[in-house]
């Protein structure tokens, strides 16, 4: 496993993902990959599975401080009134006394950031969240909570794959002690097609997902959190640490960013970052 430093925790770089998994798919899914040994668990509220991970957690017999777990508050508990109480809900369904990792979903504009930030700080300060942090967010909006508002936020998580440059947000991250999590980091699958990911896959004896995967997490504080739902995925995308892209592979596969295709953009999405040519 690749860790990275921050606040003197060590995260593991590679997660999984549980998007879109439901019931007993979801606490099957995280059941096995506790067993493989992942130790980085990724969820949300608007997920509607916190109890199935949470199950899931408690029956794998993994002490939770071994775990490093993210949930996400959603747009509509982004209310000072309404937010510590989704938490603490997200915590009883966890079955968990606190998260490693709590993020704002999305940025929304409903509620000021101010107000935003006046709620994250306190469940961080009440010890229910360990770190907090952002998703979805532009350099813009980071530069609002953390430098103008003095939150102490240390991730931003955004769709990140060979298909879409984020440097923008890695210049900054980079530069301001975080680090970034990269959601859909096999590009919903269209990493398979791409002949560039198959050729070094082939010198290596790996598929072009386990390449996109190890680019990823061989970055300076980048993490990815891949889904999967059968274990023969599962197991694929942890088998990334026998292998190393030399400078040369990196860059090829840094170039097929010049493509940028954003698969996530939804209606309320920010004006994103736009990486230069």
């Amino acid at each position: 496993m690749i860790y990275i430093d921050i606040q003197n925790r060590k995260i593991p770089a590679l997660g999984y993902g549980t998007w879109q998994l439901k019931d007993k798919a979801c606490v099957d899914g995280v059941l096995k990959a506790l067993d493989i040994g992942y130790r980085h668990i990724d969820t949300a509220q608007i997920y509607e599975n916190e109890s199935e991970v949470g199950l899931a957690i408690e029956q794998s017999g993994v002490k939770r401080d071994d775990i490093f777990l993210t949930t996400k508050v959603w747009m509509s508990n982004l209310e000072h009134k309404l937010f510590r109480p989704s938490v603490e809900e997200s915590l009883r369904k966890l079955k968990a006394g606190y998260v490693d990792l709590l993020l704002i979903h999305w940025p929304v504009t409903q509620v000021s950031f101010a107000e935003q930030m006046k709620s994250l700080r306190e469940v961080h300060e009440a010890g229910l969240a360990r770190m907090i942090g952002v998703s979805n967010f532009t350099v813009a909006q980071m530069r609002e909570v953390r430098e103008e508002l003095g939150a102490p936020v240390v991730n931003n998580q955004v769709e990140y794959h060979p298909f879409l440059s984020q440097k923008p947000v890695l210049d900054y991250v980079r530069a301001h002690d975080m680090f970034l999590t990269a959601y859909s980091p096999l590009a919903r699958g269209k990493v398979r097609n791409d002949q560039t990911l198959q050729d070094i896959a082939e010198k290596h004896g790996k598929t072009p997902g386990q390449v996109a995967l190890r680019w990823l997490v061989q970055q300076e504080r980048v993490a990815a959190i891949p889904k999967a739902a059968s274990e023969e995925n599962l197991r694929g995308n942890f088998d990334i640490f026998s292998f190393t892209l030399d400078a040369d592979e990196m860059q090829r596969i840094s170039l097929l960013t010049k493509n940028a295709k954003r698969l996530i953009n939804p209606d309320w999405a920010p004006r994103w970052d736009m990486a230069a040519a």
